[in-house]
């Protein structure tokens, strides 16, 4: 079915069309717009991601050099920069907000019932984190952080169980963390895990009252005395498991109700923690490993800024930078689809990898990445003379 179709062109027809269709004409995207539709733009600008060039210049520059291609790329003819730059400037970038969370909802689908963790639980798992893309202020004046710096702060909900984002959202680099936590909804039964930049027991409080729980760690200074000890299990890391009431007079107000406090050392890393949650059924043991995998949020900002071209913006207004975030986060999702879709065995970033140099390829997908992983089992497996017998 797909012997004759470029590579390019079977990951894009996990999009749907109607779907895409139906997303431009809500926003009025190709309104009077003759040749170069939201979908040129989306697949010239995709095309960019996958392939890894640094600017719109690299591109246009690429695409002319495969001129003969851009017809089965679905593209047509090639573009002049100014085209694709005007797009950028002048389309809403909300299209491509509710492409990437039409693709998010039907990645959750795909990978449901997987569970990454090393804790066998059937509640979701959710971290929360932020992280700053800096911005030079004299070109993206509208991005103001300090006096001579500028930046944004993408704010995200990821599914630690299958490595989705599940919520984003924009703001000023100087808003603070806490901030996003009054945008989420919280799921009972939910768990949302959030470094100690998180604190803030009104909000901590809100979460509790949604019947969802959080994993957090405290800050030094906190305030708090012991209602109740549990046994601890010092031989795993565990040095004490309490139940704890705030003791400021404001803060017990915001949050009035017991906490399970838990002291972790972690021999690996040779680091104390002290996690609040108000879960009081989870082992300490498998409060402390659910942290751990909170670091997963931050190798999705280092995958996301490494191999999307985040840090390198296409555009100066605040309309194009966010349409370049919100095509490289489809990007991320459609890849993950792919994966699920082609029953690819390779992680994210190794599909990504091949894909670099392989967008021109005539050959099923599925085909291309087996023939990948038998090749590397090969050269494991090779034959030659070992030189200290």
């Amino acid at each position: 079915m797909n012997n004759g179709k470029y590579i390019f062109s079977q990951i894009m027809s996990l999009v749907s069309s109607t779907s895409f269709q139906t997303i431009v004409t809500r926003y009025k995207g190709d309104y009077k717009v003759k040749e170069f539709s939201c979908w040129k733009q989306f697949l010239c600008m995709t095309f960019g991601q996958l392939t890894h060039r640094e600017s719109l210049s690299d591109t246009i520059l690429c695409l002319k050099a495969n001129a003969d291609k851009m017809y089965h790329l679905g593209i047509g003819d090639v573009v002049a920069k100014s085209t694709l730059s005007t797009a950028n400037e002048n389309r809403s970038y909300l299209i491509y907000y509710d492409l990437a969370m039409l693709l998010i909802k039907q990645a959750k689908q795909l990978y449901l019932g997987d569970n990454g963790l090393d804790v066998e639980l059937e509640n979701n798992v959710f971290a929360i984190d932020s992280t700053t893309i800096n911005l030079c202020l004299s070109t993206f004046y509208w991005a103001t952080h300090r006096s001579t710096q500028g930046g944004i702060k993408l704010h995200t909900q990821l599914d630690l169980k299958t490595a989705i984002p599940e919520f984003i959202h924009f703001s000023s680099a100087s808003v603070n963390d806490m901030n996003a936590l009054d945008f989420i909804s919280y799921e009972a039964n939910s768990f949302y895990i959030m470094d100690r930049g998180y604190v803030d027991y009104k909000r901590l409080y809100r979460i509790h009252g949604c019947q969802a729980f959080y994993i957090i760690r405290a800050k030094d200074n906190m305030n708090c005395r012991r209602v109740k000890s549990y046994p601890s299990d010092k031989s795993n890391g565990v040095l004490c498991d309490q139940s704890v009431l705030l003791n400021n007079f404001y803060v017990a107000k915001d949050y009035p109700e017991k906490i399970r406090r838990i002291k972790f050392y972690d021999n690996e890393s040779r680091i104390l923690f002290v996690f609040l949650t108000n879960n009081f059924h989870l082992k300490a043991t498998e409060i402390a490993q659910l942290y751990k995998h909170r670091w997963k949020i931050e190798l999705f900002f280092k995958w996301i800024k490494q191999h999307l071209k985040i840090k390198s913006f296409w555009g100066q207004s605040e309309n194009a930078v966010k349409t370049q975030v919100w095509i490289a986060v489809s990007v991320y999702v459609l890849v993950a689809i792919a994966k699920k879709k082609f029953m690819l065995q390779q992680s994210l970033y190794e599909i990504l990898q091949i894909l670099s140099i392989s967008i021109f390829e005539r050959m099923p997908i599925n085909q291309l990445f087996q023939q990948t992983q038998q090749q590397y089992f090969k050269d494991l497996n090779h034959n030659q003379l070992n030189m200290f017998d």
